[in-house]
C-alpha cells in the first residue's frame, strides 16, 4: 500500500472508531435531545441555503460538461425549492414518534419471568449512494432519529454539494450537544475508500445501505463484509385489468411514467389485460404518447396501437429512467403476475382495476416490496407513507421491506425481569 492508501485507511479507521464511539453517546442521548438534533439540522440547511446552492451548481456544471444523462443532472440537482423541502423533510422526521424504548411486545411466563421484546439501535450504518444530494440530510436525520452513527459516502458526482449540506447538519448536532462523530461523510472522492467501507472498518459498521445503480448494489452485495440492506432498480409495473376505468387507467399510468421519470418509483412497464385491451389500450396509449412518452410493445399491443416502436428483450429489463414505457398485454392477473415476477426487481408494482377481488389476487400474487391498488407508482416514498424521509426503497425480504425510514433501522433485543428464577 503506498503513502496515499495508507493515510485513506487510516483516516477511514478513524472514522469507523469514531462512529463506535458516538454509539454509546446516542444509546444515552433521550428522545428530546435527539429531536433537537434534527430540529437543528432543519434551521441549519436553511441558513446555509445559499453555501448548499453554490457548491450544487459547481456540481450540475461539471456533471453536465462530464456528459451525465439529462435523468442523472435531474437527480443530482438543487434548487431553492429543493433545499427548502429538505428541511422541511428533516423537520418532519423531527416530529415523528421515537421508535426507540418501544416494547413491541410483552408478556408473562409461568415461571414468573416478565419479557419484553423493545426496539433498540442497530448501531453504526454505512450508507452508500449517488447523484441524490437530499440523502445525505435524510439520512442523517433517520439515523439519529433511530440512535445509529452513520458513515455517508455520496457520489463523487455530487461531493461538493454533500459536504456542504453535512456541515449544516453537523451544525444542528453539536447545537444540541451531541456528538460530531454521530454523522460522518467521507471526503474523497476516492473509490478505495468505498472499499474500505465494505471491509467493514475494522468491525466497526454494523449495517451497509446501498442507494443506487445496479452495478454499485451488485458491488456491496459482492465485497460486504457487514449485513447488507438491498436496493435495487425500480422496473416497476402498472397493471391495467379488464375492469379498470379508463380516465383512472390513463391519469395513473402517465403519473407513474412521467411525474418525475428519474426516481426509482417510475413506471417502467405498462401491462394490459388481454380480456378488455382493446377499449383500454389506445385511449391509455395516447394519454401517454400525448404527455410525450415513447411507448415498445410487444406483437399484441402494436396490433392494437399502429406505429408504436417494437420492444425487444432487453426493454423488459431496462428501468429507462427517460419518458419511455414498454406495453405487454398479458392474460389476467395470472399472466400479469408471471410478467412481474420474471422481469421486475421486486420494487413497486400496480394494479387499476375496479374489480376489488381482483385486485387483492394481485396483491397476493405480486411479491414486491409495494403493490398499490388504484394508485401511481410514484408513491413509493417515505416521505409519502408518512416516514418523514428514506433512504431508499429495500427490495430484499429480510430485517426491512418498502420505504427504509427511522424504524426500519432499527432492530430488537429482549428483556428479561425477575425475581429471582433460577432454571431447575
Amino acid at each position: 500500500m503506498d503513502d496515499a492508501g495508507a493515510s485513506l485507511s487510516a483516516q477511514m479507521g478513524a472514522m469507523g472508531r469514531g462512529a463506535r464511539q458516538a454509539c454509546v453517546a446516542l444509546r444515552l442521548a433521550d428522545a428530546a435531545t435527539r429531536t433537537r438534533a434534527i430540529a437543528g439540522m432543519a434551521s441549519a440547511v436553511r441558513a446555509a441555503s445559499a453555501e448548499i446552492l453554490a457548491a450544487n451548481a459547481g456540481d450540475v456544471a461539471a456533471a453536465q460538461s462530464a456528459g451525465l444523462a439529462p435523468a442523472m443532472v435531474d437527480r443530482l440537482l438543487l434548487d431553492e425549492a429543493r433545499v427548502e423541502a429538505m428541511a422541511q423533510g428533516l423537520e418532519t422526521v423531527a416530529a415523528i414518534p421515537d421508535p426507540l424504548g418501544v416494547e413491541t411486545e410483552r408478556w408473562d411466563r409461568p415461571n414468573g419471568l416478565d419479557i419484553a421484546r423493545v426496539r433498540t439501535p442497530i448501531g453504526v450504518i454505512a450508507i452508500i449512494y449517488e447523484s441524490r444530494p437530499n440523502v445525505t440530510a435524510d439520512a442523517a436525520a433517520l439515523c439519529i432519529r433511530s440512535g445509529n452513527a452513520v458513515i455517508l459516502r455520496g457520489g463523487s458526482e455530487c461531493l461538493a454539494s454533500n459536504l456542504a449540506i453535512h456541515a449544516a447538519v453537523v451544525r444542528g448536532l453539536v447545537a444540541a450537544g451531541l456528538p460530531e462523530a454521530c454523522v460522518q461523510a467521507v471526503r474523497t472522492a476516492d473509490r478505495a475508500a468505498v472499499g474500505l467501507i465494505l471491509g467493514g472498518l475494522d468491525g466497526a459498521i454494523d449495517l451497509i445501505v446501498p442507494r443506487g445503480g445496479k452495478s454499485l448494489v451488485a458491488r456491496v452485495k459482492a465485497e460486504a463484509r457487514a449485513p447488507v440492506l438491498g436496493h435495487l432498480e425500480g422496473i416497476n409495473h402498472v397493471f391495467l385489468h379488464a375492469s379498470a376505468d379508463v380516465a383512472k387507467a390513463s391519469a395513473i399510468a402517465v403519473n407513474a411514467k412521467l411525474r418525475r421519470v428519474s426516481v426509482c418509483g417510475a413506471a417502467e412497464t405498462l401491462l394490459v389485460d388481454s380480456a378488455d385491451a382493446q377499449r383500454l389500450l389506445p385511449p391509455v396509449a395516447r394519454a401517454l404518447s400525448d404527455a410525450g412518452c415513447e411507448l415498445r410493445g410487444d406483437a399484441r399491443a402494436r396490433s392494437l396501437v399502429p406505429g408504436m416502436g417494437e420492444a425487444t428483450e432487453a426493454d423488459w429489463r431496462t428501468e429507462y429512467l427517460a419518458p419511455i414505457i414498454s406495453v405487454a398485454v398479458v392474460d389476467g392477473v395470472e399472466g400479469a403476475a408471471a410478467h412481474i415476477a420474471t422481469y421486475g426487481s421486486a420494487h413497486t408494482d400496480a394494479i387499476v382495476a375496479e374489480d376489488l377481488v381482483a385486485a387483492e389476487r394481485f396483491a397476493t400474487l405480486v411479491d414486491s416490496a409495494i403493490v398499490l391498488i388504484n394508485a401511481s407508482t410514484q408513491y413509493a416514498d417515505g416521505g409519502e407513507f408518512g416516514f418523514g424521509a428514506e433512504i431508499g426503497i429495500a427490495t430484499d425480504r429480510l430485517h426491512a421491506r418498502g420505504p427504509v425510514g427511522a424504524e426500519q433501522l432499527t432492530t430488537y433485543k429482549y428483556v428479561v425481569r425477575g425475581t429471582g428464577q433460577t432454571r431447575p
